[in-house]
Formats: structure tokens, C-alpha cells, sequence
């Protein structure tokens, strides 16, 4: 069984005792999450499909930890101008553990 979530604006598709790594969320180490848009639900024989949502689903999980991904460099370059501008992101995220996925009856 699996599933598909929203959150920060993305979307993810979790399963059961997976660790994923989402955008960063408020809490701490060991905290117990509640994720409640979830966008589809596949089982063994049958899939549901929200409209955006389903109703009365929800993934639970459990955070396990902050850090912050590679470093992207942004490079920006315009010709004959002698114009380079050089610009470095490290994106924060939060490392979750998918515990429980439930359906709705």
C-alpha cells in the first residue's frame, strides 16, 4: 500500500517504513506527525483518488531530523557585458519515517 502527500507545496509518494526527506517542518526529534492531505491512496486491489483531498485519511509519521541538502550553486552570465554574478542555496528539509497509512472506510 501506498500513498501520495502534500506538504510544503510538494508532493510525495510514501509508503510504509520509508524514510523520505520533505521541506522543513516545525517540531523536533521523535515528535509524532499527522499529515492530513493526502492526495491518493493505492492498495492491493483498489486505488482512491481525492478531489483535491480524500476526506478522513491521514499518514502518520515520525520526524527524525533536520539538516540541509547539497549546495546548489546559482551561476548567472550575461556576454560581451563582463557581468557574472555567483550565488550558493543549501535547502533546509526534515527527515520523516512513515509509520501508518490510513484510509478511509
Amino acid at each position: 500500500m501506498y500513498a501520495v502527500i502534500e506538504t510544503g507545496g510538494t508532493q510525495f509518494r510514501v509508503e510504509e517504513g520509508v524514510q523520505v526527506k520533505v521541506p522543513l517542518m516545525d517540531g523536533s526529534a521523535g515528535d509524532k506527525v499527522s499529515i492530513d492531505k493526502v492526495l491518493l491512496i493505492s492498495g492491493d486491489k483498489e486505488s482512491q483518488i481525492g478531489k483535491p483531498y480524500l476526506d478522513n485519511a491521514n499518514v502518520e509519521a515520525e520526524l527524525i531530523g533536520h539538516g540541509k541538502d547539497d549546495k546548489v550553486i546559482v551561476y548567472k552570465f550575461k556576454r560581451r557585458t563582463k557581468y557574472r554574478r555567483s550565488n550558493g542555496h543549501r535547502q533546509q528539509f526534515t527527515e520523516l519515517k512513515i509509520t501508518k497509512i490510513n484510509a478511509p472506510a
